[in-house]
């Protein structure tokens, strides 16, 4: 049984079900290396719009193969250290997809499973989920989400929640800004079908560029320098073809006919 299902359907939405359903989904070092390479061919790929994230079952995912971990633990420094870089590159990967990234978030999400929901664009919740960072009661620290885990909840929030590894729940969770949408569990499918209708009336290379440049903004802070690119940005995204084709559209009352994004 392989470790990450895989699919694209006719309007180029792609979903990847984690498909470790009875260890809950949790990351080990195969599931890692499988995420990876999967999201930088769907992202470089012109026929996908979306990547769905999902786990299979009743769970998310439950962070790190505690078992995995400890059997690396146990190795040499440098394949442990390898192993930390692997989930490392595979969270940025996600961070940094080109694709808008969706995550639906179900069960109980752990520690690095958290950390999975922060590098998505759009996080939708059933409202029976609860959320941990439990790596303290595990002896260890959530070094490789903490990054994004910032970005997402905001020190003090992380903080908290780093330090006791109380589980919160989908409310809390989107009252921190980590999860956008709650619903009832029967209905998280429809909540994703309404995301995905908005997102494919979007051009694509635009949802690119502003995925690309806001997080630019957010490294550099509203400085003279990137006041000045936002503006070149803007005028290049313009004379662009989408921009003709989604101004032309509006303007003629009809609805814009996106191409594929280079």
């Amino acid at each position: 049984m392989t470790a990450l299902l895989q699919s694209v359907d006719a309007n180029g939405v792609a979903t990847l079900t984690l498909n470790r359903p009875d260890k809950r989904n949790a990351l080990d070092s195969e599931l890692i290396d499988l995420l990876k390479d999967a999201l930088e061919e769907l992202g470089a790929r012109a026929d996908v719009r979306i990547i769905t994230l999902e786990g299979a079952g009743d769970y998310f995912c439950a962070g790190g193969d505690i078992g995995s971990m400890l059997r690396i633990a146990q190795s040499a420094s440098s394949a442990n250290e390898q192993d930390a870089l692997a989930l490392a590159r595979m969270l940025h990967t996600l961070d940094m997809s080109p694709k808008p990234t969706i995550a639906l978030a179900k069960g109980v999400v752990v520690g690095g499973g958290v950390g999975l929901l922060a590098c998505c664009d759009i996080v939708i919740a059933a409202d029976d989920a609860s959320f941990a960072l439990n790596e303290v009661r595990l002896g260890l620290l959530p070094a490789i989400v903490g990054p994004f885990l910032i970005r997402a909840i905001g020190l003090r929030q992380l903080r908290r929640y780093a330090l006791t590894a109380e589980r919160f729940s989908a409310a809390e969770a989107q009252m921190m800004g980590l999860v956008h949408r709650v619903a009832p569990r029967l209905e998280v499918g429809l909540a994703h079908t309404a995301i995905v209708a908005d997102l494919l009336r979007g051009a694509p290379g635009a949802q690119a560029d502003v995925k690309g440049f806001f997080a630019e903004c957010h490294d550099q802070g509203a400085d003279t320098e990137l006041l000045r690119e936002a503006a070149n940005r803007l005028a290049a995204r313009r004379s662009s073809a989408e921009a003709q084709e989604g101004l032309s559209a509006f303007l003629e009352k009809r609805t814009p006919k996106w191409i594929a994004a280079d």
